[in-house]
């Protein structure tokens, strides 16, 4: 009777000290900031200097990567929260990735948000939800379409779990005067399923639909957009296919999952997995009368990993005629087509990720994120963490960092009733990064504009016959009066 009161106390010790005999005396100093090399910079380098080079990556709270360019010189230069990112050490279990990562993805957050939600009925007559968050204080409950406040669209995991990260998101959005709005798949978050189809991994022609109804909604604000975990794979697919018609100005991918049906093949680890496969399980159950005409039931609720549970809804072939299934459909060629890379060169706008080496969820460092794509793409940015778990990223000084950083920040409405106590490090750093990438295309615009203006006055047709006018009159004048002077001593000469 002893072993499962002695196994339960040793489980406990085992969770408080397993996070502070792993991290204690690794803390790295603050405004450790290190930009990672690349391939071509590395090979001009003596052996001595990457040594030191690596050392100093390891060292470093925080190491940009990406592609060296005038735009990443200038968020190396203007966006200070990269540089200000204190993780918890010591006996805390806030220092643990993957208890904090539960917590960001599991705890009850009482935010001071509300949401107005839109159902939007697209071209195959099925509904996603647009919930666009609003503080509770405020009176009118929709914002006008003449408003000129930045939209920021966030896009959820592909389970439909809306997490405290993305509460806090909304917290943290409003109170620096974005206007969010929560995008929700087919059957996501209490959203009805009207026809017999969910949305495929990868799969942007939801999303493509819904941004157009948001400019339509708010066409004086810029766009911009931040996904959460795996739900940055339908982000990076709508990147890619659209291309320079995003209606985006900047992206921001918070612990972006990349090669995703190695994620899926490769699994979690047992209790993480156990915990979605039940979750989707639960949201499916709801349409399972439904999903029995088209689909194989049996299969899909007997499933114990995901791989199981996307290969029964989207590649298993199916006897009804409308099913979700493509016949003929398989587990390679489904990739194929949601790859969220496989239109990666496509991307017109700069995307920033924001990842930890210690993520429990999408596993390796190196072999998960793809390192070769931001240093060799201009447009990709990658911020990578020592530590921070999977969307975690606490910090010791969220308490006082964070009203200096919301009393410094510009255009933040007075009158929001949402404070930002408490705000996610990664949170400021992709507020900032929109802001600092904004400020960067609109000097490149009044620089392009002066340098029109200034080819236009020296260059144009006009211009040239008129210096070509003044430069000619001016040397001809010597010449004119030598000549009336000439013809004045003829004249003379002739009357004598």
């Amino acid at each position: 009777m002893l072993d499962w009161p002695l196994l339960l106390c040793i489980v406990i010790l085992a969770v408080l000290i397993w996070p502070g005999s792993k991290y204690f005396g690794t803390e790295s100093p603050p405004g450790a900031l290190f930009q990672r090399q690349t391939p071509s910079q590395q090979a001009t380098e003596n052996k001595p200097g990457k040594r030191v080079s690596d050392r100093h990556e390891k060292a470093a709270a925080v190491s940009l990567v990406c592609k060296p360019s005038a735009l990443a010189n200038y968020l190396l230069k203007h966006c200070r929260t990269f540089r200000n990112y204190s993780p918890f050490v010591g006996w805390t279990w806030r220092a643990s990735a993957l208890l904090q990562s539960v917590y960001e993805a599991c705890w009850p957050c009482d935010s001071p948000v509300q949401f107005v939600r839109d159902n939007l009925q697209l071209s195959d007559d099925g509904l996603v939800a647009l919930d666009w968050a609003v503080p509770s204080s405020q009176k009118r409950r929709r914002t006008s379409s003449h408003s000129t406040s930045p939209v920021l669209l966030i896009i959820p995991n592909s389970f439909g779990k809306i997490t405290r990260t993305v509460l806090k998101l909304c917290e943290t959005a409003l109170f620096h005067g974005y206007l969010p709005v929560v995008f929700n798949r087919r059957s996501h978050n209490s959203s009805p399923l009207t026809t017999v189809k969910l949305q495929q991994f990868g799969d942007p022609a939801d999303l493509r639909e819904a941004v157009r109804y948001i400019r339509y909604q708010q066409p004086s604000g810029r766009l911009y957009a931040v996904s959460e975990s795996t739900g940055s794979g339908l982000l990076l697919s709508y990147l890619g296919e659209c291309g320079s018609s995003s209606y985006m100005t900047a992206a921001v991918c918070l612990s972006p999952v990349f090669r995703c049906q190695s994620w899926f093949e490769k699994g979690l680890c047992w209790p993480l997995q156990w915990a979605l496969v039940v979750y989707q399980k639960i949201c499916l159950s709801r349409y399972k009368t439904v999903l029995a005409e088209t689909l194989q039931t049996d299969t899909l609720f007997s499933s114990s990993s995901l791989r199981g549970l996307e290969e029964s809804l989207f590649c298993l072939r199916s006897s009804a005629p409308a099913a979700f299934a493509e016949p003929g459909s398989g587990w390679d060629a489904y990739w194929e087509h949601n790859e969220p890379l496989r239109d990666v060169d496509e991307v017109a706008i700069p995307v920033l990720s924001i990842c930890a080496c210690d993520d429990p969820v999408r596993g390796d460092t190196e072999s998960t994120i793809p390192l070769e794509l931001f240093e060799t793409n201009p447009h990709f940015f990658l911020l990578l963490t020592a530590r921070g778990g999977h969307c975690g990223f606490s910090t010791q000084y969220e308490g006082s960092v964070v009203r200096a950083f919301g009393a410094a920040s510009s255009g933040a409405p007075p009158n929001t009733g949402v404070g930002n106590h408490g705000t996610n490090w990664s949170h400021k750093a992709l507020l900032e990064f929109f802001r600092a990438a904004t400020d960067f295309f609109a000097a490149e615009d009044r620089a392009k504009q002066l340098s029109v203006r200034r080819r236009g006055l020296g260059g144009s047709i006009s211009g040239k016959m008129f210096r070509h006018r003044s430069v000619s009159s001016c040397k001809r004048v010597p010449t004119c009066s030598h000549n009336i002077h000439a013809i004045y001593n003829w004249q003379r000469s002739y009357t004598r």
